[in-house]
């Protein structure tokens, strides 16, 4: 396998654990304007699309200004200061090794382009990103949109290019992008449902990317799952 020219990485269940986070900030949000309850498990499978998609699925009865309710709500919970979501243990030392070793990277997330600059700021990894793309800047995933844009600022072609993330999500949108990807199973969906969405392999955490990578480039196998023929 030729070493990815360009490395995107989902954000939140990725390099962020920030799943305890987000379901109690959503789950706050429902309280505030009186919303029925909804299940965290349901909520945590959602973490990685996009805002708006996340309250269709949980509230497809829900009337637009109620909507818009919850989004000014879970918004406001969500960015306040004192967050306890962190980077995963190794994802820091992971991304500066391979942007040491000359891959470029980025960033294609479900979260607003608001909520990821504070996290770089707040983490200092944006250092590290050449590019990002984020759910409030074009058509949220599984839609390749994302993927694409990337592609496109960076002069890089698909089969250059590696997705790497939790979510089946990530995986979709990156089969319809024709770029390649890497399950991590530290984050929301399991190794069977990434495996089953196009990963080439589960590896347990992005710690264990740059291994991955290695072991990749001598023709040797180092993963959770790995696809058929691997």
């Amino acid at each position: 396998m030729t070493p990815p020219e360009l490395i995107i990485f989902d954000w939140d269940g990725t390099v962020m654990d920030s799943a305890a986070e987000i379901v109690m900030s959503m789950q706050r949000a429902i309280q505030d304007i009186g919303l029925p309850e909804r299940d965290a498990d349901r909520m945590r499978e959602l973490i990685g699309l996009g805002l708006n998609d996340v309250l269709a699925r949980l509230f497809p009865e829900m009337e637009v200004d109620r909507v818009k309710a919850l989004l000014t709500a879970y918004r406001r919970r969500y960015t306040a200061p004192g967050g306890e979501s962190r980077p995963f243990a190794g994802a820091e030392a992971a991304i500066a090794d391979l942007h040491g070793r000359g891959h470029w990277l980025a960033v294609a997330t479900g979260k607003s382009r608001r909520g990821l600059d504070r996290n770089f700021r707040e983490t200092g990894l944006g250092q590290y990103f050449r590019f990002s793309r984020c759910a409030d800047e074009t058509t949220p995933k599984p839609a390749p949109d994302m993927l694409e844009d990337i592609l496109l600022q960076s002069a890089t072609m698909p089969d250059a290019a590696l997705m790497v993330g939790d979510t089946e999500y990530d995986m979709r949108m990156a089969r319809d992008a024709g770029v390649a990807a890497v399950g991590v199973a530290c984050g929301v969906h399991d190794t069977d449902r990434l495996m089953t969405a196009g990963a080439l392999a589960v590896i347990p955490d992005v710690a264990a990317l740059p291994a991955w990578l290695t072991a990749r480039a001598d023709g040797q196998a180092m993963a959770v799952g790995s696809a058929p023929g691997e």
